[in-house]
């Protein structure tokens, strides 16, 4: 017990420095919050995904040395086009604002509601769809739980307390913000943002390929 309590807290520690760096899930997160749609259903889902891939990193892909070059190339060019397109439709909310009540981004339709499935599908494209997670989450914690020998498991489940303990975080300011913040000017302000960060990002991955 007195070995596995620093083990544990150094893997929530660096799960929750990599997932506070995770710019396009946080935002989604948020963007659901401030709709007042699904919030917890999509908290729920990025938690279970970031789950899943911390304990892929720490149980196979740390064991087998991280992802191949074909593999980590595909995932750099999927999160391209995610990024892209999602960046493209936070621009043209920036351009043509809705009123806060009926602002829904991820593709649907002015003044429609988001579905259980899109909430669903969306939080798993932003969790799954984004390279930095799998470089960063799965293969830097798996990686980083191989210093703990034995231990690794605890390790891992340190930092899924992590993940679990940032999404509830999250959700809880946003859900706050929701019933606080209905300024047309913020919602465009925050779309400018989004869509600055996901042109950023894929820039960023753009980049790294060469």
């Amino acid at each position: 017990m007195t070995l596995a309590f620093p083990t544990f807290t150094a893997g929530m520690v660096l799960s929750l420095s990599l997932i506070m760096a995770i710019g396009p899930q946080n935002a989604h997160v948020l963007r659901m919050g401030l709709q007042r749609q699904h919030l917890w259903l999509t908290v729920a889902v990025c938690a279970l995904a970031d789950m899943a891939l911390i304990a892929l990193g720490v149980l196979g892909l740390a064991q087998l040395g991280g992802l191949s070059d074909k593999l980590q190339g595909a995932l750099i060019g999927a999160g391209v086009l995610f990024l892209g397109v999602y960046g493209w439709q936070a621009f043209q909310r920036f351009r043509q604002p809705a009123r806060p009540a009926t602002a829904i981004g991820d593709g649907a339709a002015q003044g429609a509601n988001v579905s259980r499935r899109q909430a669903v599908l969306s939080a798993l494209a932003f969790s799954w769809l984004n390279p930095h997670a799998w470089l960063d989450t799965a293969v830097l914690i798996g990686t980083a739980s191989l210093a703990y020998g034995q231990g690794s498991t605890v390790f891992g489940l340190g930092a899924v307390t992590g993940s679990i303990v940032w999404f509830l975080l999250l959700g809880t300011a946003a859900f706050w913000l929701g019933r606080r913040l209905n300024a047309l000017r913020i919602w465009r302000a925050l779309d400018g943002a989004v869509a600055l960060m996901m042109w950023g990002t894929a820039a960023v991955l753009v980049g790294s390929l060469f």
